[in-house]
């Protein structure tokens, strides 16, 4: 491999300074294994990547260059790695370092599986829950170890500690290592500490068959948790494998390291504070006898989980818990995201104070794991489903981005930094390649959670739930439940006598919105005075003229914050009308995707105009013509637009004409442009958005200039693009902007992607259109046999569809038909081009209609997401009712059948 594809390798990645040097670095100092790397394309990309992520790794694995080797006989993969089978793989590791002190042996060997599941993590073979799991029995299976070689070297100072059955023989006595926190609910991060609780199961004494004689089972397992605590978490210079937390334990520093099991019953039945019981809550046995734990919590678990507790007294406690870290912890110069606000903390004290307020009655609610423990709570009623789908997004994004902050450095961290570049760094890691779009999302899901949390830990919450804790009944799920969620949250908002006249005007229509679309029942809570603006059952559905309109209401107006606030408010409108159509069954889902076309090009025509008028007040000129065209690719290109769609974009301007001011450059005037028009489609202001523009498909992409002239952006597809390019731009479109520039642009483009096409060899194009669609699978969906179904990114999902189509239009030069460029009518015409055979066609179109249809329905019911809420059964429900389908397991049935026929056609026409 040469010097030209390795920094392809390189410059693809987030932090691709970083991976250059690191890479310079190990090929100076290891040359042969630099080689040897650099004859195995794929490993090389595993090991850039892991230099790009983590400067730890990276060094990890420039001072021990033999992992690389161990690394590329692992099967990467989404499967979960349990205990046992890490503590094999430990025992393999110990037997080829026996000369090494275990405390370094064993911080070694975590490092070393660091980099296999980091690398997992990083590809998205695995869900964060997954991810954790893994983290966790990795963490288990060294405590075994540790637990292991303590023991024996204990046995050897004093003999077995003994104690006496119930038939009065002597054996050997019990010891458990509890974990607590993040290791018993097995959501330990990569740079947690462990929180430790040492039980053992009777006092007694030893057998004396040692080197220093007999001592008392108690001095005999104080020394047995100080030395596996020795052993896993003393510093040297290489780092202790974990960080060892007791403080948890009964007394805290001041109580025993271990104590029997009968002084932990009884210290948790009748000292233990309210905070020390609520940390049982996520508690396991880690390693040694589970037997011990188990007898343990059986005892205590009414303590914990008291059916007499009352619902304002189990809020009270956790959030007076909250409150002590909010005293306790205040972020500087950036975001924490465990202990700020929306932050991981409040999502975890939102499941856990709901366990302790409900637990008592309903054993089914006691799951130490967040995830489970939400959805269980959901279940039960005990919030959304919305919320449901909230705070699990949530949970993931904020746990995922904890995990890139703390394996920059290996480092116990937190905190997101304000500084900008290091935000780019890690919002690149995140896979967000644009800071504003990282930023936002960073604010959707904190407040999401910090809402939530307030609605819980408040007045309303606490009054209804005390009322319904009177009648709960664990078996029993309460009906009608959307009507019974949604009027109290209305009747919280202070809306005014005339608001709250339509509000029961309306009801009808507000209950049928929260059954199908929670997602935009949030919406209108957000925003009750969009109420009034709804269809009625009885009103007809007649097509409305977006641009007039909007340019009736907006244009006008006479500042931009002005521009802004108006135009977000009349197309948030005009989309809730749509919504509300399709839901009363006025329009079908075809339809509503073409008024969302026409809906997103009327709002980016308004949003030209009042980027002239901006640059007009900016320049202090008057612009007569504003050469600047607006080119569509994805669902906007093909005139698929649907709820939530992001906007892919191509900005160009006319470097041909004169500049529309004169002693302007054409660089810094449609710069400015370009800073304008984006603001005023994307910007989040507190009457909400518009779209999400992505501008990442422009030449050269992040590096490329936002804006460019229409010659070099036409010889730039002539001359430089790459076939992935190609496959994008098969659905460019003109959308907006002066129409001579866009029609000519759009004409031109076209041309010179199929042109382009038709030059290479036939394989090539076949394999390289694999290959781009295998990339994006891995980057965005993860494993294929993960439990997560990814409808657009997964094996048989949409993508499969999309790539066979362009593939097929370059390799058979048939492009787009300009009057009707859906997908259903282009698989049709392919078909009649014999481009596609009778069997492939009808698999495709009938799959590409149902996934097609299902992800509408998942957009209108859940929003943003590609992956179905399976954990969701209400969201599932609805949108198989939607559907007309008879049952969940039909969908699942239907959507298994078509998934299989979509990836065969793909497999068979792309394998040709």
């Amino acid at each position: 491999m040469n010097h030209k594809e390795i920094n392809k390798l390189i410059n693809d990645l987030p932090d691709s300074e970083a991976a250059k040097r690191f890479y310079e670095e190990f090929s100076q100092k290891h040359p042969k294994e630099a080689l040897k790397l650099e004859k195995d394309k794929g490993l090389l990309s595993d090991i850039l990547t892991i230099f790009a992520f983590s400067p730890l790794l990276a060094t990890t694995i420039s001072q021990n260059p033999k992992y690389i080797k161990w690394l590329s006989k692992q099967k990467i993969s989404s499967k979960v790695r349990e205990k046992d089978e890490l503590l094999e793989s430990l025992a393999r590791f110990a037997l080829t370092n026996s000369q090494t002190e275990p405390s370094i042996m064993l911080s070694r060997f975590r490092r070393r599986e660091l980099i296999r599941i980091y690398l997992k993590d990083i590809r998205g073979l695995g869900t964060i829950a997954e991810v954790t799991e893994e983290i966790s029995n990795l963490a288990d299976a060294i405590l075994e170890y540790a637990l292991q070689i303590s023991r024996q070297e204990l046995d050897n100072r004093y003999g077995i500690p003994l104690e006496v059955d119930k038939k009065n023989k002597a054996t050997r006595a019990k010891f458990c290592v509890v974990a607590l926190g993040k290791l018993g609910s097995k959501e330990l991060n990569y740079s947690s500490d462990i929180d430790l609780l040492f039980i053992y199961s009777n006092d007694g004494s030893t057998s004396g068959q040692g080197t220093r004689g007999a001592t008392s089972n108690r001095e005999y397992f104080i020394k047995l948790a100080e030395l596996v605590t020795k052993t896993i978490g003393r510093q040297i210079g290489e780092g202790a494998a974990y960080r060892v937390d007791l403080r948890l334990r009964p007394h805290g520093r001041v109580g025993a390291l271990a104590i029997s099991l009968d002084e932990a019953q009884k210290y948790y039945k009748n000292s233990a504070r309210m905070w020390e019981k609520q940390v049982l809550i996520r508690s396991r046995t880690s390693a040694g006898d589970a037997q011990v734990y188990q007898e343990f919590f059986e005892e205590v678990s009414p303590y914990v989980f008291s059916k007499d507790i009352t619902i304002e007294e189990a809020l009270k406690n956790v959030s007076l818990s909250k409150q002590k870290i909010d005293l306790e912890k205040i972020a500087q110069n950036g975001f924490d995201v465990k202990l700020g606000v929306g932050g991981i903390r409040e999502i975890e004290f939102i499941a856990q104070a709901l366990q302790l307020a409900y637990g008592g009655k309903d054993k089914w609610l006691r799951s130490p794991h967040t995830l489970i423990s939400l959805t269980r709570l959901a279940d039960r009623d005990l919030f959304t489903e919305t919320e449901l789908t909230q705070l699990s997004e949530a949970y993931s994004f904020l746990r995922r981005l904890e995990h890139r902050l703390q394996m920059e450095n290996g480092l116990q961290t937190h905190l997101l930094p304000d500084n900008l570049e290091k935000r780019i760094v890690i919002s690149k890691r995140m896979e967000i390649y644009f800071v504003a779009d990282f930023n936002e999302e960073l604010e959707k899901h904190t407040t999401n959670v910090n809402q939530i949390f307030k609605k819980v830990f408040g007045v309303e919450y606490i009054a209804e739930q005390k009322e319904k804790k009177e009648s709960f009944h664990p078996r029993i799920k309460r009906k009608n439940k959307t009507e019974k969620d949604l009027l109290p949250i209305f009747a919280s908002i202070d809306k005014s006598e005339e608001e709250n006249e339509i509000y029961q005007e309306k009801l009808d229509i507000l209950k049928l919105i929260s059954e199908v679309s929670p997602h935009f029942s949030q919406m209108l809570v957000s925003n009750p005075s969009f109420i009034k603006h709804l269809p009625e059952r009885e009103t007809a559905f007649e097509e409305k003229d977006y641009l007039a309109l909007l340019k009736r209401e907006v244009v006008n107006k006479e500042t931009f914050a002005e521009h802004l606030s108006s135009l977000r408010r009349i197309w948030s409108r005009f989309l809730l009308e749509i919504v509300t159509f399709e839901v009363l069954e006025k329009i079908d889902y075809f339809k509503a995707k073409e008024l969302q076309t026409k809906l997103a090009e009327a709002s980016i025509k308004i949003a030209l105009e009042i980027t002239k008028q901006k640059l007009e007040e900016h320049f202090s000129s008057q612009i007569n013509h504003f050469y600047f065209g607006v080119l569509g690719l994805g669902k906007l290109g093909g005139g698929g637009m649907d709820y939530v769609s992001d906007i892919d974009l191509v900005l160009i301007y006319d470097n041909q004409k004169p500049a529309p001011v004169s002693d302007i450059s054409y660089t810094e005037f449609y710069s400015k442009a370009v800073e304008y028009f984006i603001t005023t489609l994307s910007s989040l202001t507190r009457d909400g958005s518009l779209y999400r523009v992505d501008l990442r498909l422009r030449p050269d992409g992040k590096n490329g200039a936002v804006a460019i002239s229409k010659n070099t952006f036409l010889n730039y597809l002539q001359n430089r693009s790459a076939i992935w390019e190609w496959l994008a731009y098969v659905k460019i479109r003109g959308v907006a902007g002066d129409l001579e520039l866009v029609e000519s642009a759009e004409k031109s483009a076209r041309e010179i992607i199929h042109q382009n096409a038709q030059r290479i060899d036939k394989e090539l194009l076949r394999n390289e259109t694999r290959k781009i669609r295998s990339q994006l699978e891995q980057k965005k969906s993860g494993s294929k046999k993960g439990k997560e179904i990814d409808i657009k990114f997964g094996e048989g999902g949409l993508q499969d569809v999309y790539f066979t189509l362009r593939y097929l239009q370059l390799r058979d030069n048939f492009p787009d038909n300009v009057e009707n460029r859906s997908t259903s009518y282009t698989l049709k015409k392919l078909y009649d081009n014999s481009s596609l055979s009778k069997d492939h066609f009808e698999k495709l179109h009938n799959g590409y209609r149902f996934i097609s249809e299902l992800d509408h329905n998942l957009r209108l019911t859940v929003g943003r997401s590609t992956r179905l809420p399976i954990a969701n059964e209400n969201a599932i429900k609805t949108i198989s009712k939607r559907m007309k389908l008879t049952s969940s397991e039909e969908f699942f049935n239907q959507l298994t059948f078509h998934r299989l026929n979509i990836n065969k056609a793909f497999e068979e026409i792309l394998n040709r």
